[in-house]
């Protein structure tokens, strides 16, 4: 009878260190580096533990812009270990009543943010364990109860660091809310009849691609092969930007330079370039919600 005890116990121990946190708190934001907004959110952050892991994901972040918010988060989450906690600080709702919250991820990572859409994707991808809103009146900085304008600071950065110090548990957080997000409207990928549509969900920015949301998986339902040939168009909103046939390729060399071609990305999703050109800049295609695609094959 000892020995089964005994043995609940370790599992039940090994259970709660498989998923506590890991000190470590990964940040993202739409500040950019020109002043010390950044700087304040992990000196907030070090103020509660200097035993944490501080890194970046992103603080170029087009202002406002709560969809690259909530694609950034979706690309990169999933390559860090159960346990990080990220802080997600694109707000333009700032000392609005939009819910400052902690979601915890069924794999296992806590974000912290304000719930307006930047948890779209990941809600979808990851899955929705519990969320929790965060009770200021417990997790907030000391000493700034009249500041309104810099909750990334005051709230974001600070319950952060306490989840991922182990200050505080996930419970402690605040109460526990509804495992539904605040979501933002997007053409999901899909089949319809011979043609696939997805949404262009972001740019390859310092290349000037363009990347949709149509899996591998799903673009195989077209049968194309290397080489082959698709036909493209490119919308924003119901406006057609962009019309034309591309080779799939699996190399940018495996066409001249200039010449478009369609390709997997580091994400095996569909997405198209120029060799050595910037598609974007050329054809003034750009991403976000309502920008969408549909291929076909030719």
């Amino acid at each position: 009878m000892k020995k089964k005890v005994f043995v609940y116990l370790v599992g039940c121990l090994l259970a709660i260190s498989s998923t506590a946190q890991n000190k470590i708190v990964v940040f993202q934001s739409d500040f950019g580096l020109k002043d010390g907004a950044v700087s304040a959110m992990k000196g907030v952050a070090i103020g509660v533990s200097n035993e944490l892991k501080l890194f970046d994901l992103t603080h170029e972040i087009p202002a406002y812009n709560t969809w690259e918010a909530a694609y950034r988060l979706e690309q990169t989450i999933s390559y860090w270990p159960e346990g990080t906690v990220f802080v997600s600080v694109v707000d333009p709702g700032v000392g609005t009543a939009r819910k400052s919250v902690v979601l915890k991820t069924k794999t296992g990572q806590f974000i912290v943010t304000p719930d307006n859409g930047t948890l779209t994707l990941v809600a979808a991808s990851q899955g929705i364990a519990e969320m929790r809103e965060i009770d200021e009146a417990v997790n907030r900085r000391k000493g700034s109860e009249k500041s309104y304008t810099f909750h990334g600071r005051d709230v974001y950065a600070f319950t952060a660091a306490r989840l991922a110090a182990g200050a505080i548990s996930f419970e402690q957080v605040g109460k526990l809310l509804p495992a539904e997000v605040v979501n933002i409207p997007f053409q999901e990928a899909k089949l319809e009849g011979k043609k696939i549509r997805g949404t262009i969900a972001i740019l390859d920015i310092q290349y000037g691609n363009v990347w949709t949301n149509i899996s591998s998986e799903l673009f195989k339902s077209l049968g194309l092969k290397p080489g082959d040939k698709m036909h493209v168009r490119m919308y924003h909103q119901q406006k057609k930007i962009y019309e034309s046939d591309m080779p799939f390729a699996e190399t940018f060399g495996s066409v001249p330079k200039g010449k478009p071609l369609a390709y997997l990305n580091s994400l095996l999703q569909v997405s198209f370039a120029l060799n050595q050109a910037s598609f974007s800049a050329v054809h003034h295609v750009y991403s976000g919600n309502d920008w969408w695609v549909e291929i076909e094959k030719r």
